[in-house]
């Protein structure tokens, strides 16, 4: 059955408060403890950390909640993915250097993220990466790869049937809703299993269910979604 993706304007940005780890919390653990810090402060606790899992498992959710909360302490980073065609230079006032999507990166990124990753050891500055494969793995210039690799790596999981079930039902429970086994059922079959959109989707139905004044089922959804 085809799954649906809503353009769901209620949902918020990621931060680390509304990432729900399952087997990922030493992942999580991690990045409290270098955030935990004045933002241009040295992180000698943090060394480069690099994430590595599959499409959905939450690495780019967590790259941009350790923007947000960055940015929520005055401090500005480097941020660099796939689909940034021109990069700027480093700014030796950058707190962090996120670099995400690396197993993508062109030859002329590979170029700036090696470049920002030589000056952020250099000032110090905390680098945070990101891609779908570990470092030893990924096609990339030698010496980008290699320094990917020198200091945390974390395999991201993303979250099974069973998990992904029970962080509904403790997402719903904790809104004062009831999510009945068909209800999951009809989420996980219709619509995309990423669990950063069935949280977003849990918001929106909720809200839908708070304006019409009903229960949530299965016919309320199908309603939702006729008038969205």
């Amino acid at each position: 059955m085809k799954q649906i993706t809503l353009d769901i304007g209620l949902a918020t940005g990621p931060t680390l408060k509304n990432f729900l780890p399952g087997p990922n919390e030493a992942v999580l653990d991690h990045l409290v403890l270098c955030l935990d810090k004045e933002p241009n402060a040295v992180l000698n606790a943090c060394v480069p950390t690099y994430l590595w899992g599959s499409e959905g498992s939450g690495k780019t959710h967590l790259l941009r909640a350790v923007q947000a909360d960055l940015r929520e302490q005055g401090a500005t980073v480097g941020w660099l993915d796939a689909s940034i065609q021109d990069p700027p230079e480093f700014n030796e006032h950058w707190a962090a250097v996120l670099m995400d999507e690396v197993h993508l990166y062109t030859p002329a990124q590979q170029y700036v993220a090696f470049n920002w990753f030589v000056n952020a050891q250099t000032y110090p500055r905390w680098v945070l990466g990101a891609g779908a494969l570990p470092p030893a793995d990924l096609k990339l210039r030698d010496d980008l790869r290699t320094r990917l690799g020198w200091g945390h790596i974390f395999q991201l999981h993303a979250l099974g049937e069973r998990e992904l079930r029970a962080v509904l039902r403790q997402a719903a429970e904790a809104r004062g809703v009831l999510l009945n086994d068909d209800v999951m059922d009809f989420m996980l079959t219709r619509f995309s299993r990423d669990l950063g959109s069935l949280m977003a989707l849990l918001d929106l139905i909720d809200h839908y269910a708070m304006q019409t004044k009903r229960g949530i089922t299965i016919p309320l959804i199908k309603s939702m979604m006729d008038n969205t």
